[in-house]
This record gives structure tokens, C-alpha cells and sequence, in this order.
């Protein structure tokens, strides 16, 4: 069985001539179906790019890079927006809820770009919003959350259309530790429950946690573990 995540001598590079920086440098990873992975690194350590090119933000200027036994390194912009929207869930320390929207609504959203039937839509966000414990908030603005539960909504909308794979960036960031020990007991039970999960980190003792850890330093994986 083929790995869900492949990339295999990735590189990637901004600028041209004297203001080339090469964020990532040969980069060779697999991440197996199931798995659940923790990418540390300090900032401009060249994680987020790394989680960008996983998440088919952004392509690498070098290697290849297969997902799902798909090569994603030369697809065009809109098979990659097929690709991100089929494959993959994104949690992100900023939560990045749209705030005129109520929780339900912001759970809709991707699902409603995907051409989802509007029914269909709604019955697999109010779904998601039940298995992070926020059905009876599905009404409230962002506004009217805390930050853990913005968080939950946040993974609810992550895991709506069930993607194989879940990047979560910085998923506890902005998180008091309460609250921060509440979302990740949520990221563990998504793994538990068949999701592939990789989140991208500076925290240390967060990263000891999870069963496979890698270390990114000036663009290269320095630790594998």
C-alpha cells in the first residue's frame, strides 16, 4: 500500500538572483495512512512551507510530491483546488472563521464551494458540529464564542466532508492550556477515528506527544523520529 503523503527530494525557492531564499532543501518524507505527525521547527525554519506544499497552498520549485498516490508536484491550480477540497482539512491557529457567519454556517462554506447540495451541506456540517460538542452553539457568531470553542468549529469545519488527511497549523497557539488540552484530545480522537493527522509546531513538549516527529532547521529535516 502506497504511503498517503510522498515527497520525495522537495525543494522550494522564492526570489530570483541575489534575493533567491531557499526555504526548503531537498526534502524527502513519507507519512503512511493512519499516521499522526508532528513537524517542529522555530519560525523561518521552513515548516510552513512545508505544510503549505502538503496542503496544495503552493508547489515546490523542485522534486516531486505525491499524495495520495497522486502526483500533485505539476498539477494546474485548479486540480489542486479539487485535490485540497477532496483530501484534505485545515485547522489553523487562527481559526480563520468568517465572522458575519454563524458556526453552522462557516461549517458549510467549503462544502458549499465543493457544489454540495444545500441539504446535503447542512446535514454533514451539523454532523461535524455534534462531534466537536457545539450543535447547540451552531446559531452563535464567532464573536460569540470563546477561543476553544472557535477552535472546535474551526476542526468541525475541518472534518465535515471526512478528508483523508488533516493539517492542523499551530492548533493550540492561541489556545489557553485548558482549552488547548481540549482541542488536541479532539485532534487525537480524528487520528483514532482513521484520519491521517500532521500538525505543524513549535512547541516542544506538544510534539513529544505524538508518536512520529520530525525537526525542520534552515529548510532540511534534520531529525526524523
Amino acid at each position: 500500500m502506497f504511503p498517503l503523503i510522498k515527497l520525495d527530494g522537495i525543494s522550494k525557492i522564492y526570489g530570483v538572483g541575489e534575493n533567491k531564499i531557499s526555504a526548503l532543501q531537498d526534502v524527502s518524507l513519507e507519512v503512511n495512512k493512519g499516521d499522526m505527525l508532528a513537524v517542529l521547527g522555530n519560525s523561518g525554519s521552513g515548516k510552513s512551507t512545508l505544510m503549505n506544499i502538503i496542503g496544495c497552498l503552493d508547489l515546490p520549485s523542485k522534486g516531486k510530491y505525491f499524495l495520495d498516490g497522486k502526483n500533485v508536484a505539476s498539477m494546474s491550480d485548479k486540480q489542486l483546488s479539487f485535490v485540497r477540497g477532496k483530501t484534505i482539512g485545515f485547522i489553523f491557529q487562527s481559526f480563520n472563521l468568517i465572522p458575519t457567519l454563524n458556526a453552522l454556517e462557516n461549517v458549510e462554506l467549503p462544502l458549499a464551494y465543493r457544489g454540495l447540495a444545500k441539504t446535503y451541506s447542512r446535514e454533514l456540517a451539523k454532523d461535524a458540529l455534534e462531534k466537536v460538542g457545539l450543535l447547540d452553539r451552531m446559531r452563535h457568531l464567532p464573536s460569540e464564542l470563546s477561543g476553544g470553542q472557535q477552535q472546535r468549529v474551526a476542526i468541525a469545519r475541518a472534518i465535515a466532508s471526512s478528508p483523508p488527511l488533516i493539517l492542523a497549523d499551530e492548533p493550540t497557539g492561541n489556545l489557553d492550556s485548558k482549552s488547548g488540552r481540549e482541542v488536541m484530545e479532539l485532534i487525537w480522537q480524528l487520528n483514532n477515528d482513521g484520519h491521517t493527522v500532521v500538525i505543524i509546531t513549535h512547541d516542544q513538549k506538544l510534539a513529544d506527544s505524538i508518536p512520529l516527529k520530525i525537526v525542520i532547521s534552515d529548510g532540511k529535516i534534520v531529525q526524523k523520529s
